[in-house]
């Protein structure tokens, strides 16, 4: 007969991976802004310390970019929400006003043709009473368009 099987545990104890490692994980995930990383790592007991060395280390090599935070938010994004919405966005990530403002600035222009499409696929048809007009305008204000631009659409303009 042969000796039974045995299983054999070894090796060193479970180390706690390093902040930058943590924030290396993250990002494999998808893209953060630094401020999210800033919050995210020091919730894991992480000294703020550590953590401003681990993204200045993950930002001089370009694993940490908010620019390309604020494009890949807005190429998802815009398509179904109006530019006081993806602001709230970018704000609620911790990017800078300066590209928040920029990006906006960048929007402002297509803003009606974004909500002349986003409505064309939830109604597709104009309101034929008040209660069906409010209730387009409110899903349009909820998606965060202007008051301009949801009137506009509303009431079946385009933008030529």
């Amino acid at each position: 007969m042969s000796a039974p099987f045995q299983l054999i545990q070894g090796g060193a104890p479970d180390k706690a991976p390093s902040v930058k490692a943590r924030a290396v994980s993250l990002l494999a995930q998808r893209e953060y802004s630094r401020q999210e990383l800033t919050d995210k790592l020091t919730a894991a007991q992480a000294s703020p310390e550590e953590v401003e060395q681990a993204l200045a280390q993950l930002e001089a090599k370009g694993l940490v970019n908010d620019a390309r935070v604020v494009e890949t938010l807005v190429n998802r994004r815009s398509g179904k929400l109006g530019a006081t919405r993806l602001r709230q966005e970018l704000q609620a990530k911790g990017v800078s006003a300066e590209l928040v403002a920029e990006t906006m600035a960048g929007l402002k222009g297509t803003e009606l043709a974004r909500a002349q499409a986003v409505w064309q696929k939830k109604f597709g048809q104009l309101a034929a009473t008040s209660a069906e007009r409010n209730k387009q305008a409110r899903f349009l204000a909820s998606r965060g368009f202007s008051g301009d631009v949801v009137r506009q659409v509303v009431a079946g303009l385009s933008d030529d």
